[in-house]
């Protein structure tokens, strides 16, 4: 905590909404600083250790989701809160139940922003108004994972790389990896999915919330 008051570090792509967001904040909250996406947050994060970190999730190299999930395992007491545009009842409830000390829609005033950001601190989870209503009326029931086809964190790194658009190289290079060894693990998780074709693999880079479509 900086000067007496709590420090959030915010990670976000939209650079305007990021500027928004510190005008905002500035006046009751400590802005440590500001990056623009998952791998930057998981370098600059324990550097900082910030008390609230306030996440975006469709951040490119690695999303919200599964930086956000690293970063609860690297810095435990750091409470970190979604800030998304993506209205979805059932990723709050997984990440709120697992890693997530809050679920906020950039849709809501911000007056709730901030009393979620209190509550938080507060040690509540909090989940938007709007969300949170459609949680009371109950979630379908989902697929029961298959233990044996769980990825590994290297095999999530790859999806999301190739989900984005990258080739083979690029996403050697982003991963520090040889093409060939990022060719190696698509065919074992294709192998091991019984995946047919490209389109089957981004399915599943939605599914993981490896890539998420807004």
């Amino acid at each position: 905590m900086f000067f007496g008051r709590p420090s959030i570090l915010l990670a976000e792509e939209q650079t305007l909404f990021t500027d928004a967001l510190r005008k905002l904040l500035e006046p009751e909250f400590y802005i440590v600083g500001a990056v623009e996406n998952g791998r930057q947050l998981l370098q600059q994060a324990p550097k900082l250790l910030p008390d609230i970190v306030l996440l975006g999730i469709l951040m490119p190299l690695m999303n919200g989701i599964e930086s956000g999930r690293r970063l609860k395992e690297l810095l435990p007491n750091t409470r970190i809160i979604i800030l998304t545009a993506l209205e979805n009842p059932v990723l709050a409830a997984e990440v709120t139940s697992t890693w997530a000390s809050g679920y906020l829609v950039k849709k809501i005033p911000s007056t709730e922003l901030i009393l979620a950001i209190r509550r938080v601190i507060g040690g509540e989870t909090y989940v938007a108004s709007c969300i949170q209503k459609k949680l009371n009326t109950g979630l379908p029931t989902g697929l029961v994972p298959d233990p044996a086809k769980q990825l590994t964190p290297r095999q999530r790194e790859i999806i999301q790389v190739l989900a984005e658009g990258k080739t083979m190289k690029e996403a050697g290079s982003i991963l520090a990896l040889s093409s060939s060894t990022i060719c190696y693990h698509k065919y074992r998780i294709m192998k091991s999915f019984g995946f047919r074709n490209n389109a089957d693999l981004m399915r599943l880079a939605i599914k993981e919330h490896l890539f998420l479509v807004p």
